[in-house]
């Protein structure tokens, strides 16, 4: 296949980790406005494929329609990429992003069913993750900077053990990750998030967050420390300003959390700081899964396209 038919591949890649991040931001909004029982059947919306969008419908049935675009967009790219991609790790992955995106619905339809019970919302959270994280690879490694790079040999010497600190940072990124879906979705009474407040899970994120954020900005600093990794400082620059960011919307996540106790329906300004909060945390985990994959498969800190063959791994 020419490099047109790649190329034109890797847009359509971007474009479906765009929309699976704006699914993610979609979930965020159905629980930070209690909407989560608002529409309580599956896999029809009352009853109807096209409900009357008012009140918490409007959330939960919009990120319905989300999905479904998501899922026909990783079926259609696992397909293309099935014709034109030579590497079969990538198509495997593809695959892999199908079976995913397919269990993720499931999950998303017992939350419903099952009226929100927390393991499943959990997992149905933590697997969004997941989902993201493999799109967003796929579209990573079919750019053109990444078609002649080697995925089946790691990076030697000093990149190998930066590349396995990150590669920690960003597996702390995921735990936390699922420490703030338990808070989201304990303290649960018929659909509503702001009922109680589970102190351990609580301050149990609390914790992952100091411990996650100074492994990030660990990373980093061995990023800039490093004379073989220059290529890669602007990734460990934002690692840097997004912790940052992130510290202070969890701030702000916690204070509405706490106010919204007394709070009859949810305010806008707690929902734009808890929905920011977990849409923020997506943009973290994946720049650092790309700053790890990034110094793994490097050739002594240069970028990708050394010359090594399309086909390998």
């Amino acid at each position: 296949m020419g490099p047109q038919n790649l190329h034109s591949v890797h847009r359509f890649a971007v474009v479906t980790a765009a929309a699976t991040f704006l699914l993610l931001v979609a979930g965020a909004l159905v629980t930070s406005n209690d909407a989560g029982l608002s529409v309580p059947d599956w896999p029809l919306s009352h009853g109807s494929l096209m409900p009357e969008m008012v009140g918490g419908v409007f959330y939960e049935h919009t990120h319905r329609l989300i999905a479904a675009t998501v899922a026909i967009l990783t079926v259609i790219l696992a397909i293309w990429l099935g014709r034109v991609e030579p590497r079969p790790r990538v198509r495997r992955l593809a695959w892999i992003a199908v079976a995913m995106v397919l269990a993720q619905a499931l999950l998303g339809g017992l939350t419903v069913l099952f009226y929100l019970p927390v393991g499943i919302s959990v997992l149905h959270a933590c697997l969004a993750q997941l989902f993201f994280c493999a799109v967003v690879v796929i579209a990573l490694v079919t750019s053109s900077t990444w078609r002649g790079r080697s995925l089946s040999s790691f990076c030697p010497g000093e990149n190998r053990r930066n590349a396995v600190f990150c590669a920690v940072a960003t597996g702390s990124v995921y735990l936390q990750l699922i420490l703030g879906a338990l808070v989201r979705h304990t303290g649960t009474s018929e659909g509503s998030k702001g009922v109680t407040l589970v102190t351990h899970a609580l301050l149990t994120h609390m914790a992952g967050a100091v411990l996650a954020g100074g492994l990030l900005l660990m990373a980093a600093v061995k990023v800039f420390r490093s004379p073989r990794l220059g290529a890669y400082t602007g990734g460990a620059y934002a690692l840097v300003i997004l912790v940052l960011i992130q510290f202070v919307l969890g701030l702000g996540a916690l204070w509405a959390r706490v106010v919204r106790m007394g709070a009859t329906q949810p305010f806008p300004l707690g929902v734009f700081l808890t929905t920011s909060h977990l849409a923020l945390g997506a943009i973290l985990l994946v720049t650092a899964l790309v700053l790890t994959l990034q110094i793994s498969f490097s050739n002594a800190g240069e970028p990708a396209g050394s010359g090594r063959s399309a086909t390998a791994g």
